[in-house]
């Protein structure tokens, strides 16, 4: 049995990749398969995301092990075989490769081809050029640019500044500690 699984951008229209691998390979090999086939290094942390039909995000794949808490699953993609978490065509999938800007790769499972075996992963189909890897915050300033930085990105949109008690904060640098401070 082979996967088929269609990658794409929401940053480059005309960026598609399609890789074919074994169910029983693991998340680690489906990464350094994606990796290979975009030209990117193999040196920021990345995870994959199970998502609904709305890509909503349900259950993480993380590079490394991050989780310190025993009573919650956890999975780690050289762990991990893709049959254990994907087994329905049209499954669908983010691949988080920049954590610090959250941006990723938009990806489905699009065919379950029966019958028929691949050793290692193969990239079937390339199309476009990748997004960078990384987004240089200096570069981007230099040339004037900038990123969507609004609330969405630090993660809470539901934050509002009207909703703020600034009560009991030093708002201009000037008050002395009280006793139960501690100074530093």
């Amino acid at each position: 049995m082979i996967y088929r699984f269609t990658i794409i951008s929401d940053e480059v229209d005309d960026f598609v990749r399609e890789i074919q691998i074994d169910p029983e390979a693991t998340f680690f090999d489906f990464h350094q398969a994606i990796i290979k086939s975009v030209n990117y290094t193999d040196d920021q942390m990345t995870s994959f995301f199970i998502c609904d039909d709305d890509w909503e995000k349900e259950q993480e794949i993380t590079l490394e092990e991050m989780d310190t808490d025993p009573e919650m699953d956890s999975w780690v993609m050289s762990e991990t075989p893709l049959s254990e978490l994907i087994e329905d065509e049209k499954q669908k999938l983010l691949y988080v490769f920049d954590y610090m800007t959250e941006r990723c790769f938009f990806i489905e499972l699009s065919e379950i081809i029966t019958g028929k075996e691949v050793k290692a992963a193969i990239c079937t189909h390339k199309e476009g050029e990748a997004p960078k890897q990384t987004v240089d915050f200096e570069e981007l300033a230099a040339a004037g640019g900038s990123l969507d930085l609004d609330e969405n990105f630090y993660g809470d949109q539901d934050f509002d500044l009207d909703d703020f008690d600034a009560e009991g904060f030093d708002m201009g640098g000037n008050a002395a500690p009280t006793g139960e401070e501690e100074q530093f």
